[in-house]
């Protein structure tokens, strides 16, 4: 079960911006005049195009180090995120009543640095219920359907599980999380909770489109709906 973090699960895009612009004058010097828009798109990608629109030729270093000081720019900020921030309307509770499902395991799979996605859910108290080193993150530079098999992968060598499309849930609330799925071949739960309307998600290809996650009922129901139970297999 891989959930994807913004505006999946929490809103901390103040925050984030806030610390791109930190990070982007550590890096070049300069102030930042324009973010590139997030859309889905993993941090690696963002960071490129800002560099990009900002008038920064990029070099090798660029990105590791852009990286690097995005994570220590987000965590200086880390006691805003609950101020300036907000859990996603049910996150909490359908995280919870997912977990108490027979087998499953939840990681997420985020356009997000791994750092700054574990601080974003560990100021709303839902670091408790994923497995982080099964995840799938944004300064890995994968096609997000590509970092679904990685993330696979990783449960499988953590848990035993072997994951296909009858077993892996990609939970989502954009266009890109959908295409992500389907090319990876696992299903798509879709949330109509941020920039990609009903219809878009629809269009796009998600098996199951949800307006929120207030239901946690609901939400267990797509997810068994959509799942066989986990085959745990040797090697």
């Amino acid at each position: 079960m891989l959930w994807n973090v913004d505006l999946t699960l929490v809103d901390v895009a103040i925050v984030t911006r806030d610390a791109y612009a930190d990070a982007f004058r550590q890096v070049t010097g300069r102030p930042l005049v324009k973010l590139a828009p997030a859309m889905g798109r993993p941090d690696s990608e963002i960071i490129f195009e800002t560099l990009a629109i900002n008038g920064i030729v990029t070099g090798d270093d660029h990105l590791p180090r852009f990286i690097d000081a995005l994570a220590g720019a987000f965590a200086a900020r880390r006691k805003r995120l609950d101020k300036d921030g907000r859990v996603m309307s049910g996150a909490k509770d359908a995280l919870k009543a997912v977990a108490r499902l027979d087998g499953v395991v939840q990681s997420v799979l985020t356009g997000t640095i791994k750092s700054n996605a574990i601080l974003k859910l560990k100021a709303f108290g839902l670091e408790k219920y994923v497995d982080f080193e099964v995840g799938g993150y944004g300064e890995e530079v994968y096609p997000k359907a590509t970092l679904l098999q990685v993330a696979q992968g990783r449960v499988k060598q953590m848990y035993g599980y072997a994951c296909d499309g009858s077993n892996t849930v990609l939970i989502g609330d954009s266009a890109r999380d959908v295409q992500a799925a389907r090319i990876a071949g696992a299903a798509m739960i879709a949330v109509a909770s941020g920039r990609s309307t009903t219809a878009e998600l629809r269009e796009a290809g998600a098996d199951i489109v949800l307006q929120d996650l207030t239901n946690a009922s609901e939400v267990v129901a797509a997810v068994a709906q959509l799942t066989s139970p986990l085959d745990r297999k040797a090697g």
